[in-house]
């Protein structure tokens, strides 16, 4: 080692000698740069170093056994096969194929399978919207093929399974389920409308016309809700095997409409056969008689003066229409009596209801009527179908309130009315700690939102 540093030593010396005999003015030059700026000089001298193809090299080979022993690399190592997961809706266009291929599974004898199978072309193929898993292997064959749906408010789920067999053989079976229940944040900003704010934010539909429901009276989603303004939910969902399949109700609310403030929480008393929804200080926001008998939709002919439609004659309008697609459910406003349900007149299929007070609704022009003469039903109760029976030019549903037997304005008296039912001593520290816990949650899906906007 000393040798080879004596060696190094002697060639830079006589480099430097040589250089110094040739270019004495680059010297010059070199130590006044060093003198000046010490990085400069640091660059000047390193060009004076020896050039290392000057400097002797040796090479030390040394021969080491192959741990493999003859052996391909892959056998050393015991790697297990792996399964792939992937998951989406049905679609109402599905064969077999593209259903497959969405899914990321290469396999004709699975897809022949299902062409094939009686289960799985009437509750899978064709089907719109059912949450469909599929499993494969590293190759992209179907091992298994689970969807599920809720078909009905039983509270169970249907669950369609498909299995690879072996020998490029499948089955199939369907199980059922119960549902459970969870839930779930969301909060938007409004910048055109409100299903639009809730399309963006990933809310079902149904959450969105139960929040415009819940706020009715405080605010006029048609032509009320102004740019930037917020809102933040908490809700239920029905899940099967992990998977959420539908929304449930609404659990609380919070709405900032045009600098006011707005909330709601949904309890139900220990005992009771029915909740109700209140403010987060505990005030009742129940009226006796709901302020439309169809979801969140909009008045083609408010309770006015109008021409009428099919006679052209100006004459007094009952009643409220309300422009709704065909088949769109109609609800009873108010606990009631049917007093009527058939066809009358220009009506058409039509339901007449009393309630208490003197109080008598009625739902004309129906496509389909759901309950039958001396039937009680409840308020929100799914009564029958908007359609265009009678004399209507479209489908709507013209709606009626009569008090003593006269007309009077349905959305007057509905904003007028009251059915407050006070949360009882008992039950006040249950609703005083489910508020807190909303509060909380609310604030975390507003928080939420802004991230996202932002």
């Amino acid at each position: 080692m000393k040798q080879g540093l004596t060696t190094a030593y002697s060639v830079l010396a006589e480099r430097l000698y040589q250089i110094a005999q040739n270019h004495p003015k680059r010297i010059a030059a070199a130590v006044a740069a060093i003198l000046m700026t010490g990085g400069g000089g640091a660059f000047a001298v390193a060009n004076l170093g020896p050039d290392p193809a000057d400097i002797p090299a040796r090479t030390v080979s040394q021969a080491v056994v192959s741990l493999a022993q003859d052996k391909p690399l892959s056998s050393l190592v015991d790697i297990p096969s792996f399964s792939l997961y992937r998951s989406d809706a049905t679609r109402a266009n599905d064969s077999a194929e593209s259903l497959l291929q969405r899914m990321g599974v290469a396999d004709p004898s699975a897809a022949a399978f299902l062409r094939s199978n009686e289960l799985v072309r009437q509750n899978l193929l064709g089907r719109t919207g059912r949450s469909v898993t599929a499993e494969t292997t590293e190759d992209h064959r179907l091992t298994q093929l689970t969807a599920r749906w809720a078909p009905d408010d039983s509270g169970l789920f249907k669950r369609l399974v498909v299995k690879n067999t072996g020998g490029g053989q499948f089955s199939a079976v369907i199980e059922s389920a119960p549902l459970t229940v969870g839930s779930r944040l969301a909060g938007g900003i409004i910048r055109n409308s409100l299903f639009a704010a809730t399309d963006a934010s990933n809310i079902p539909d149904s959450i969105a016309v139960q929040l415009a429901d819940v706020f009715s009276s405080n605010i006029d989603f048609h032509r009320a809700l102004r740019k930037d303004d917020r809102f933040s939910v908490v809700y239920e969902t029905l899940e099967a095997d992990g998977e959420p399949l539908r929304a449930g109700r609404l659990l609380s609310a919070e709405f900032h409409n045009n600098g006011k403030t707005f909330d709601a929480i949904w309890f139900q008393e220990a005992g009771a056969s029915k909740g109700s929804y209140y403010t987060l200080a505990g005030d009742s926001m129940q009226r006796a008689f709901l302020t439309s008998p169809v979801e969140f939709t909009r008045i083609s002919s408010a309770f006015s003066m109008r021409l009428h439609p099919i006679l052209k004659t100006w004459r007094a309008h009952n009643g409220t229409d309300l422009a709704a697609p065909a088949g769109t459910t109609v609800r009873t406003v108010s606990d009631g009596v049917v007093s009527f349900a058939g066809v009358q007149n220009g009506y058409g299929n039509v339901i007449y209801i009393k309630h208490a007070g003197n109080q008598e609704t009625v739902y004309a022009h129906l496509s389909r009527i759901d309950v039958k003469q001396g039937q009680a039903v409840e308020q929100g109760q799914k009564i029958g179908a908007v359609g265009s029976t009678g004399w209507a030019t479209g489908p709507h549903l013209h709606y009626e309130l009569r008090v003593n037997g006269q007309q009077r304005d349905p959305m007057a008296n509905a904003l007028a009315s009251n059915a407050a039912r006070p949360i009882s001593k008992s039950a006040r520290p249950a609703f005083d700690r489910l508020a807190e816990n909303m509060r909380v949650q609310l604030s975390s899906a507003a928080m939420l939102s802004t991230a996202q906007a932002e």
